[in-house]
């Protein structure tokens, strides 16, 4: 089943969209697909939607001023222990896509972002999903979330 219509409202931030029909609001980024992302039959491969999924996210973490690099050299590592994905209709090659991203869940040791990925020429849908993690310290041992982090889903704009 296809998902409804994704119909977003560029913000204040540009880098920030709010979804008419749902009125989530996401963070979008840019990124043209590569050859290499391709496989045999010329569309992107499946995994590879995996690898857009962490550019979103990176950038999203980026443009809060807290990125990955911060947060491991905190101490706090957020491996990935789930996955899913839902495609709905192919990118090929040298395609524009915008990623979008936004904060879902948050537990005490776990944190979920919720991704959905459309063609920037005329906004069709071709992936949605999720990454959940979990907190876990130097010694790969889980921990609370950093206090820097929460405060990222609380600020994140609603």
């Amino acid at each position: 089943m296809r998902p409804k219509p994704f119909v977003p409202e560029v913000q204040d931030k540009s880098c920030y969209v709010r979804d008419a029909n749902s009125g989530l609001i996401w963070h979008r980024s840019e990124m043209r697909t590569l050859y290499v992302d391709t496989d045999r039959s010329q569309v992107v491969y499946h995994a590879n939607y995996l690898k857009f999924f962490e550019f979103g996210r990176a950038e999203l973490m980026r443009e809060a001023n807290y990125p990955y690099k911060k947060i491991e050299e905190s101490g706090y590592i957020y491996p990935i222990i789930k996955t899913e994905l839902n495609y709905y209709s192919p990118l090929h090659y040298d395609d524009l896509m915008y990623i979008h991203t936004r904060p879902a869940k948050m537990e005490l040791v776990k944190l979920q972002f919720d991704y959905l990925i459309t063609k920037a020429e005329d906004g069709e849908i071709c992936c949605t999903g999720f990454t959940r993690h979990c907190a876990v310290n130097g010694k790969n041992i889980p921990v609370e979330i950093d206090a820097k982090t929460i405060r990222l889903w609380q600020d994140f704009p609603a």
